[in-house]
């Protein structure tokens, strides 16, 4: 085993993991502080809860979608990518090619998705307001 085998697996695995808990960590810091001010300003547990849910769901509720599309497209691009290599006998760029063309048809067919889910959401809204109304 080579020297440089420990100092790369230091350099791919350790620190992204402090890097990932390190932001983790400033971001439960800055929330717990945020939630502190409004306490110290005198705002109601209620309004304080009923913000916090208003911030939830004014997020993108299709995310989980979005990056599952992606990460499909990604996966189909590295086989498709391993079986034409090993077919060419050629090992050199073309899963690396693939990857980032799917990859990019991934962002557009979530982006196409993410929108149709949105609009039916709309139009689902528009109905219930409709009925309410009746």
């Amino acid at each position: 085993m080579p020297n440089e085998v420990p100092l790369i697996i230091f350099l791919s695995v350790v620190i992204p993991m402090f890097i990932i808990g390190g932001v983790v960590a400033i971001w439960l810091y800055f929330r717990a502080r945020e939630k502190q001010m409004l306490i110290n300003q005198g705002v109601p547990p209620e309004q304080i809860a009923a913000l916090w849910k208003k911030n939830v769901r004014n997020g993108n509720p299709y995310l989980l979608v979005k990056i599952g599309i992606i990460i499909t497209f990604f996966g189909f691009a590295l086989l498709v990518g391993n079986i034409i290599s090993e077919m060419m006998y050629d090992h050199d760029g073309i899963p690396v090619f693939l990857a980032f063309m799917f990859i990019g048809i991934g962002f557009i067919v979530a982006s196409l998705v993410g929108k149709k889910l949105e609009d039916r959401d709309k139009e689902l809204e528009r109905q219930r307001e409709q009925q309410q109304n009746d």
